[in-house]
């Protein structure tokens, strides 16, 4: 990773199947386990705790069917997400916020942005936060004071920060830029998006739904060659006769993009790619980029994907853990061979609840001198069950 902040550990209490999971971050962390035992409920609660950076908490949380159908049934009466980030020459940012619900709506229970204070024992807070009394830090005062502009009270403090607030600011931008890709929702039918020609504009990585894809890699191409080249090489590997992509004017500013095939003399089109090679070429696009977030998630990048070519889909990922903190969940076993036990989160259900734990930190040394990794997370053996 390179000399930036970055996330220690995030701890979520009482989302769904997560009543209390408490989880150490690592560069790369790839998520496996059974459905419904957390994957996606954990980039779903770290996407919802990155929009409530970013002023998004009240759409956000109506997205996912509001906060009473996301509390854990039975166990939980809120949502609490605390994360701990380190900051480069200075101790760890840990922010801490509680939500719980208000009639049908919500209300921010506690709102804290703290900092270990060298010179005592007592956190330093930057953002103190309780139902509504809402107290910030300020610089020139040194103490906590109640903010002296329009506050809206269904958004979080922190979204809600001065920009002169160095440490709070650093925090915000960094959470509120995570970005949540998931192959499933990549809308690979004839007319969609990323199949038809695009309006070109600079773009350093390929939206969600496959928009800007041929911006971004037109734009890579005039950039970045030896990069532009990389991602040739990588498709070349996934498909032998791959030669080139090219990008053919259909209007003004408006561009089509064709992939050349050896066997044939004539381009191929977006729009004539099969649906496995298309979600192959989005997401290498993506997990090349050197503009990713902090924090990268995506849910399920073999979706269509050939057994063939998850090793080429590890290998990409390696790559990205340089640029940001990658979480991806999978239902694949065979994209679990191609990894490390460091690399790896086993999830379970245990009476109803998730668990998460490193592969590397389970008793498995012993059945990979004769198993792989993905064949040890499938036996139903101590050390290595799901």
């Amino acid at each position: 990773m390179e000399t930036r902040s970055k996330f220690d550990s995030i701890h979520i209490k009482g989302f769904r199947r997560l009543v209390d999971v408490e989880f150490p971050m690592r560069p790369l962390t790839v998520m496996v386990g059974v459905n419904g035992s957390g994957k996606t409920s954990f980039l779903n609660a770290w996407s919802l705790l990155s929009d409530s950076s970013s002023g998004r908490l009240s759409v956000a949380l109506s997205e996912l069917g509001g906060i009473a159908e996301n509390i854990t049934r039975d166990k939980a009466d809120c949502l609490i997400f605390e994360v701990s980030m380190t900051v480069p020459d200075h101790a760890p940012l840990i922010y801490h916020l509680s939500i719980e619900p208000q009639g049908p709506f919500y209300q921010i229970a506690e709102e804290t942005l703290t900092q270990e204070n060298v010179r005592g024992t007592t956190p330093f807070k930057h953002i103190e936060s309780i139902r509504g009394d809402i107290r910030y830090y300020g610089i020139e005062d040194r103490k906590l004071l109640r903010p002296n502009w329009e506050h809206d009270p269904r958004e979080t403090s922190l979204s809600q920060v001065p920009k002169l607030y160095k440490e709070p600011e650093n925090l915000r931008k960094t959470l509120s830029s995570s970005a949540f890709y998931s192959a499933s929702d990549l809308d690979v039918h004839s007319k969609a998006p990323v199949r038809l020609p695009q309006t070109v504009q600079p773009t350093t990585r390929p939206g969600p739904y496959g928009e800007d894809l041929v911006s971004f890699l037109y734009y890579l191409r005039e950039t970045d060659r030896d990069r532009f080249d990389l991602l040739s090489d990588t498709i070349s590997s996934a498909f032998p006769d791959f030669q080139r992509l090219d990008f053919p004017p259909v209007a003004a500013g408006v561009l089509a993009m064709t992939w050349k095939d050896k066997n044939f003399t004539k381009p191929m089109y977006v729009h004539q790619l099969s649906e496995g090679t298309l979600r192959f070429l989005w997401l290498a696009s993506i997990l090349l980029s050197t503009d990713l977030p902090a924090i990268t998630l995506i849910d399920e990048p073999d979706v269509s994907m050939h057994p063939a070519l998850l090793d080429l889909l590890v290998d990409l990922m390696h790559q990205a853990q340089n640029h940001t903190q990658l979480i991806v969940a999978t239902h694949s076993d065979r994209l679990i061979s191609f990894l490390k036990p460091s690399e790896v989160a086993v999830l379970d259900v245990e009476d109803g609840q998730s668990t998460m734990t490193w592969a590397d930190t389970m008793d498995i040394d012993h059945w990979l001198e004769d198993y792989s990794l993905d064949q040890v997370l499938a036996m139903n053996r101590p050390g290595g069950s799901r």
